[in-house]
This record gives C-alpha cells, sequence and structure tokens, in this order.
C-alpha cells in the first residue's frame, strides 16, 4: 500500500471527521507506511502551566490530538511545569478544562515533566561523566557575553575544564542547596563555534530556590524547558514531536540529547504558529492585559483565550472547524479573525434557538388594540426545524422595535416602517405608522400606530404582501436585561508589530448596554446561546442573576463587529 493509497483512503472517510491533507499529515503516513517506530503513532499536547489557552494552543490541540485520532494513534497531556517562579494549580486545572471543552480525551495519559526530574537529574550525571556537561560558575550576563553573535563564535568558559569528579561534586551540592540562585548552573559541552547559537554550551540546569506547585520544596535546581522536553517525549515514547517554528533551531539539541544519552529518538516537527488579526498571542502580552486590569480577566470575552472565547459564546466545533480551515504549513502568515467569527456563525446558525430581544428601543401604541389585553402566542425556537419546540410570546397594545427599524422620511427601497407604511410584525401582525410623538428637542419618542386583526400569525387573509418583517418585544411582559456588546480588543491588525501593543487597545471595545427581552429569553439558563432576531448571536452570562439576565454578543448575523 502506498502513500498515495492511504491519502485516498483518507479522502474517502465521513466527510465529518475528514482532515484537510498537509506535510506533517503526510510525514506521517510515510513513518508509518515504512514501519517507523513499529508502526506506532504517540503524539503530546505540552503546555508550560504559567497561563492560559489560547487560540494559538486550539490549533495544537487539534493537530496533536487530531492526528493521533485519525490515524489510531495516542497523544498524551503533560504540563512541562519546570519554572516554579511563574507556574500556578489554576494554570493547570484551566488547561485540563479547556482540553476537554475543545472535545479531546487523553484517558490516563497526563502526565507532568515534574513527575520526571529524578530522571533528568539522572540523564545529566551521565552527561557529565561522559564528559559532556559541566557546571558553569560564571554570571548569566556573563554567559551572554561569551556565547557571542551571529556573526562571531562564542568563546569557552574559564570552568570549562573542570573535572568529571569536581563536575559531579559541585552538581550533587547544587542539588543540596548549597549554593544560591545564580552562582553556577549545568551547561551542555557542545561547541562555542558553532553557528547555531542554540549549540554554543547550552544551559541545562539552574538554581531557583522556589516551591514547586506539586514537588514542594524537594526540589532547589530545575531543567531548561530544551532539556526537559526532549527527555520528556523520549521517556512516554512519543514518536512525533509536534510544535511551532521557533524551535527548529532548538531541534539540533533536541537531538544531540537523546543522540548522546542514547534514548529513544522522538522526531520534532516544526509548523507555523497562528497569527491572527487584531489580537495578541504572546502569553507575556496576555499576562499584561490581565494583570494591568486593560481586561477583565482571563476570561474576559476580548480575550483570545479559550475560556474568553467559551465565555463570548464560541462553540468547540466552531473552534475545530476554524483550526481545520486554516491548516497547517511552516510558512508564517496572518489569519483573518473574520474567518474565526464565519466559523462561529455558521455553527450557531444550525444549532442557536431565536428569540426576540430589542437593543435600542423605541415605543410603539396600536392604537385599536383593546387596552389591558394581553395575547400569547405559539413562535417556533426555530422556523426551519418544528422539532426543536416553541416558545410563549406575549402580545398587546404597546410593543418595542428598534429605533433604526422606524425612519419618518424613508427613501423608496426602505422596507422598514415609516408614516403611512405597512409592515408585519414577526409572527404577530400587520401595522401601519399613523404618527409620531416627538419630545421637546424634537427626537421621536413614540409611534402611533394601526394593525389590522386579520394578518394574525403574520399573514394577511386577502394574500397581501408586505416586504418589511420586524422583530418586537411587548412592553408590559417586556424583561430588562444588560447586553453586552464586544468589539476587537485591538484597533490594528498586528498590534505586536507597534512599539508599545497597548497604544492600539480600542477602548469601545466593550459596551453596555439595557435592552428589553421577551420573558422565554430571562428563562433561559447560564452559558446558552441563542439569536437574537435580526441582530446576531448571543450568550447568557455567568454575571447573570435572578432579578438581571446579562447577555455577551458571540457574532452579528453576517458581517464583523
Amino acid at each position: 500500500m502506498n502513500v498515495d493509497s492511504i491519502i485516498e483512503n483518507e479522502n474517502n472517510k465521513d466527510s465529518a471527521v475528514k482532515q484537510p491533507s498537509d506535510f506533517i499529515r503526510t510525514r506521517i503516513q510515510t513513518d508509518l507506511l515504512n514501519g517507523k517506530n513499529n508502526g506506532r503513532l504517540h503524539t503530546r499536547f505540552p503546555p508550560e502551566p504559567n497561563g492560559y489557552l489560547h487560540l494559538g494552543h486550539a490549533k495544537s490541540i487539534c493537530l496533536n490530538f487530531g492526528v493521533a485520532n485519525e490515524f489510531n494513534g495516542l497523544c498524551n497531556l503533560r504540563l512541562d511545569d519546570t519554572n516554579p517562579t511563574k507556574e500556578e494549580v489554576e494554570y493547570v486545572d484551566s488547561i485540563r478544562n479547556d482540553v476537554k471543552w475543545l472535545g479531546f480525551s487523553w484517558d490516563d495519559r497526563e502526565f507532568f515533566a515534574s513527575d520526571y526530574f529524578e530522571f533528568f537529574y539522572e540523564q545529566a550525571v551521565r552527561l557529565i561523566k561522559m564528559d559532556k556537561a559541566y557546571v558553569d560558575s560564571l554570571s548569566a550576563d556573563e554567559i551572554r557575553a561569551y556565547r557571542g553573535t551571529l556573526k562571531e563564535p562564542g568563546k569557552n568558559s574559564p570552568y570549562r575544564n573542570r573535572s568529571i569528579e569536581e563536575n559531579l561534586d559541585l552538581f550533587k551540592r547544587m542539588r543540596n542547596g548549597e549554593f544560591e540562585d545564580g552562582t553556577h548552573v549545568l551547561r551542555a559541552k557542545i561547541d562555542m563555534s558553532s553557528p547555531n547559537v542554540v549549540m554554543r554550551d547550552p544551559t541545562l540546569y539552574r538554581i531557583r530556590k522556589v516551591a514547586h506547585h506539586r514537588t514542594g520544596d524537594k526540589w532547589c535546581i530545575y531543567p531548561m524547558y530544551d532539556f526537559a522536553h526532549c527527555l520528556s517525549d523520549s521517556h512516554e515514547g512519543v514518536t512525533h514531536s509536534l510544535c511551532t517554528l521557533e524551535f527548529e533551531n532548538n531541534r539540533e539539541l533536541y537531538d544531540w540529547v537523546l543522540e548522546n544519552l542514547e534514548l529513544f529518538r522522538s522526531q520534532q516537527i516544526e509548523f507555523a504558529r497562528l497569527n491572527i488579526t487584531r489580537t495578541v498571542l504572546s502569553k507575556r502580552k496576555l499576562i499584561q492585559l490581565v494583570q494591568e486590569k486593560h481586561v477583565n480577566g482571563w476570561d474576559d470575552p476580548r480575550m483570545p483565550t479559550l475560556s474568553g472565547l467559551r465565555r463570548r459564546g464560541c462553540t468547540p466545533e466552531a473552534l475545530r472547524n476554524f483550526c481545520s480551515r486554516i491548516g497547517v504549513s511552516r510558512a508564517d502568515n496572518m489569519v483573518e479573525y473574520s474567518m474565526l467569527e464565519f466559523c462561529m456563525r455558521e455553527h450557531l446558525n444550525a444549532i442557536a434557538p431565536r428569540l426576540m430581544a430589542v437593543l435600542d428601543p423605541i415605543k410603539v401604541v396600536i392604537e385599536n388594540y383593546p387596552e389591558g389585553q394581553v395575547e400569547w402566542f405559539d413562535m417556533p425556537l426555530d422556523p426551519e426545524d418544528e422539532s426543536k419546540g416553541k416558545r410563549k410570546v406575549p402580545f398587546g397594545r404597546t410593543l418595542f422595535i428598534e429605533r433604526d427599524d422606524f425612519k419618518e422620511e424613508a427613501p423608496k427601497k426602505y422596507h422598514r416602517l415609516s408614516v403611512g407604511k405597512e409592515v408585519r410584525l414577526r409572527y404577530a401582525y400587520y401595522i401601519v405608522c399613523q404618527s409620531v410623538v416627538k419630545n421637546e428637542q424634537g427626537d421621536i419618542v413614540e409611534l402611533r400606530c394601526t394593525y389590522d386583526p386579520a394578518t394574525k400569525g403574520g399573514w394577511s387573509e386577502d394574500g397581501r404582501k408586505v416586504k418589511g418583517t420586524l422583530h418586537w418585544v411587548e412592553a408590559e411582559n417586556a424583561v430588562k436585561a444588560e447586553v453586552r456588546l464586544y468589539d476587537y480588543l485591538f484597533k490594528v491588525d498586528n498590534p505586536s508589530a507597534e512599539d508599545d501593543f497597548l497604544t492600539c487597545i480600542n477602548q469601545d471595545s466593550l459596551k453596555k448596554i439595557e435592552a428589553y427581552i421577551e420573558p422565554a429569553l430571562n428563562q433561559r439558563e447560564i452559558g446558552d446561546i441563542v439569536q437574537f432576531e435580526r441582530l446576531g448571536y448571543f450568550r447568557k452570562d455567568e454575571d447573570s442573576t435572578q432579578n438581571k439576565s446579562v447577555f455577551n454578543r458571540t457574532v452579528g448575523l453576517k458581517e464583523s463587529w
């Protein structure tokens, strides 16, 4: 069976699970075909627990868990917790929740780099005994100065030729806590003239007298990420270590460690990280936004974190579809945020029930409708799918409609309400505006209308048609709700390219308004996502109380915000 046959078989699978081909999947197919790793595929998703997961992580999650599912392999969840100064249990819990929410399972394969601290230490000792690692006593600034530049080679540390015995003794004493932070590090002994700066005796261990969220005070030396990562992959039997392009130069060190220690050789493969307009995906910048209170926490709906997207109303199905559409490549590119909005809109259109809310109300009084009378209409939750059920909606003499659904002097092709023009109220009646009421400033505050009783349900018995259909809310039973209108957090497409990304923050990225909603909307559960007819998709927020519903705008019906 050749590679083309494998690809054809993949393409013949059910379209619901079919994934586009890319260079990583082709590489995996080739490796499996050639019997590499005994035909075994094992990946991992290895976030550092020093922040919340974001859109870039979603791409990696979908790739690592996705290829494992597609090729009957395994994928581990591994928390690379090697830097206790930045890691918190809160982040560990959020990572677990986000991966599960996105729809993936690691079964019993949850690991931590801290599970392997003793193993890492043993491998470091092995390198020292092979004279391939040494304890360096230069300061951090001196190490940087000795490393050289891209054009100039580095120079050896004066401590590079310490004896194996001295290095073993110093490293053991480092572990025992005899030295203060910064006094010593363990470095690999490779080549200070290497054209790859990463290979110029990289640091493997440093002293950090900080308690770890899992191991407490047991350790006071911690491995560097580059040393721990390849060893973790090897120890877990990971066959394909998929990471973003910023680790491409580090692959040489990844391979050097495993080759010299004669351990199982995992294969590192790099792909382009996600870049998306109108936001930032740097964890450092996201932490700054949170800590300096430019946003209301990690789950602020304006944030590109998975918790923020979830709170805004993005579904895991939409996010998985987005990751599938943008694909995987080695070429850097900028993805339009509107692509994510399209995927959200596409999924929500299929699942969200339709109800009515008025965000910018103007009062409508139907003068020939009986005072005190209220009718309750059975209205579908989805006009295209009766199986989704119905809800009761009140209709009475006084209503609210959207202010921009009325013009006193309307152009010829204006199909909404104006004086003397007839429109349909969704599922209710035809009405005609007879006059307007203005305040002292000349602003329209009320519309005086009449209705046709023969058009009950929104259809005329005589067959006449109207082109305009408006949503509405009956005033007497309307419920006031807070609606949060979210816009892009940044005013420019690429805020990371600016000298100070904070100067690009959109100060109008959140507007809170008081709206009127139909009673059935007030009964929705927290987390429910609905369509406000003609307005967009909204999610009932956790800030809702028994006395006040709060809805976040997820995305508009058509255009981007």
